[in-house]
């Protein structure tokens, strides 16, 4: 029987750069997992890929995909939708594939109500100062649209208590690291692997 796969949520304040850390485990193949292309209906910024980077749709196709139930969560942030399709991020973790969702702590709370199995990582930047300087260095927004960011990454903060794990970006080699032991971590947690040996000593 395959082992099921870890389904990694990985969230945090706009601009904390879960994108960029994410992209660092791709690039240096820190650890294997399959990534969940979320859906969106915001525009794609420079070098973003449709299918690669975000399914790019239409307001009318992601309401289309809320009716039919084929979205694991989804939410609305700074007047456009983002969701994650259900369907292939089960197939993965059947699989025995780990997964892992980068999304908006909204996203996440929903994920863990329907599957708290799942290990859920905090992302924090070192502090507001830092946060504000990389929004601002990202040059895709007005600053009234960064100042909503910064005020609601205050409120967005505080919901950490509902998470498994913190970790701070001070840098992005040291998030990786940090990230890194976490899912070897839960790899060999007693609570994920009592299952087999369970049905190891049915069978001796």
């Amino acid at each position: 029987m395959t082992e099921k796969g870890l389904l990694l949520v990985l969230s945090g304040p706009s601009g904390v750069g879960k994108g960029t850390v994410k992209s660092a485990i791709v690039e240096n193949k820190v650890f294997p997992f399959e990534y969940s292309v979320s859906m969106t209906t915001r525009k794609p910024r420079p070098g973003e890929v449709d299918g690669q980077d975000y399914y790019f749709v239409s307001e009318e196709k992601f309401g289309e995909a809320i009716k039919q139930g084929e979205l694991l969560e989804y939410n609305k942030y700074v007047n456009n939708y983002y969701g994650t399709p259900f369907a292939p991020v089960k197939k993965m973790l059947d699989e025995g594939k780990d997964v892992l969702l980068e999304i908006d702590v909204n996203g996440a709370k929903t994920v863990r109500e329907k599957m708290p199995d799942g290990v859920f990582i905090f992302l924090t930047p070192p502090d507001l100062h830092t946060l504000h300087l990389r929004l601002e260095n990202r040059g895709t927004e007005s600053e009234d649209v960064i100042l909503g960011r910064i005020n609601q990454a205050r409120q967005e903060i505080l919901v950490m208590q509902d998470y498994d794990y913190a970790v701070v970006n001070d840098t992005v080699a040291n998030a990786v690291d940090h990230i890194k032991a976490i899912v070897d971590a839960e790899h060999v947690s007693v609570k994920r692997v009592i299952d087999t040996y369970r049905k190891m000593v049915r069978e001796d």
